[in-house]
């Protein structure tokens, strides 16, 4: 009798997280995977038109730029971002004065709104009064103005940004890692003549393994999945230049009508490009997943 009043006693705390999950989480997902099959748009009467969503979807050549453009952006802010956040983390790990404020600092924009990020760096990069252009022409750097967010850089642009936001929460990650190393295998290494760029390579990026892995795997994620600081500042313009697959979906959603247009929701089609988007997130973190395993089998 008291082993279940414990059980049920135990059930009673997960239970309001489950049924949140229940409610906020599965259902509207069930909802989504019956309307990739149907025509509706929010409103009216909704029609069944089988698989028409996905052969839609198929010859989508919008949805397809927006793929290249997520793996792009993703790349880009992977490349910039890990190897910074990386030695910023080995450069406040050491004896450094005001280290900790250092930390304070590089960290703060983690906790920061995407959004209120993107607004902040839009008044930098803008094309006509940014902060950016003003000082590049005051020093002579350039000679007129760069068009930050036009075709030919706003991909950079949003790299830029969304690595700036992103850095001071993996450099935290590589800290945490870093202060899990023994201190006595340097003092060992040192020893026995290894100098500071031998260390990092024999000593600490070994044994940064494990969080090496994690890092680069929630890296991915956020990458492919981050559109919030792309819409914005580029609303996925010029022409699409920056549109990723999620701000696609969003727009299928919330399309955004002007005064001389009104724009229909999707809710089928949107449900089906989702689903799509989903599985292609999925199915690159689950490759990242085994090719990790199999070095680490190797290794």
């Amino acid at each position: 009798m008291r082993t279940m009043y414990r059980k049920h006693f135990a059930y009673s705390f997960i239970a309001p997280s489950l049924i949140l999950t229940l409610v906020l989480g599965v259902y509207p997902i069930g909802w989504a995977i019956r309307y990739m099959f149907y025509d509706y748009k929010g409103y009216g009467q909704e029609r069944f038109i089988g698989l028409e969503n996905f052969t839609q979807l198929a010859h989508d050549s919008q949805f397809w730029e927006s793929v290249f453009n997520t793996f792009v952006y993703a790349g880009g802010k992977l490349l910039l971002t890990l190897p910074l956040a990386l030695i910023l983390a080995v450069i406040l790990n050491t004896k450094l004065r005001g280290r900790q404020l250092l930390r304070g600092i590089f960290f703060m924009p983690t906790i920061i709104s995407s959004a209120v990020i993107a607004v902040v760096f839009f008044t930098i990069f803008n094309s006509y009064n940014g902060i950016l252009n003003q000082f590049l022409l005051k020093y002579g750097v350039i000679s007129q103005k760069v068009d930050w967010l036009g075709p030919d850089h706003a991909m950079l642009t949003t790299i830029i940004v969304a690595a700036w936001g992103a850095v001071g929460n993996y450099m935290l990650l590589f800290l945490a890692g870093l202060q899990n190393i023994p201190v006595d295998m340097y003092e060992s290494s040192s020893l026995d003549g290894a100098n500071k760029r031998q260390q990092f390579w024999y000593i600490t990026l070994p044994m940064l393994g494990p969080v090496l892995q994690m890092v680069i795997m929630l890296a991915i994620i956020t990458s492919l999945k981050g559109y919030e600081s792309i819409m914005v500042l580029t609303e996925g313009g010029p022409v699409g230049k920056t549109e990723v697959m999620y701000l696609y979906v969003y727009k299928l959603f919330f399309p955004v009508s002007t005064a001389s247009t009104v724009l229909d929701q999707q809710f089928g089609y949107g449900s089906a490009v989702g689903f799509v988007t989903a599985l292609i997130v999925g199915a690159v973190t689950l490759v990242y997943t085994l090719m990790s395993r199999k070095l680490n089998r190797m290794y």
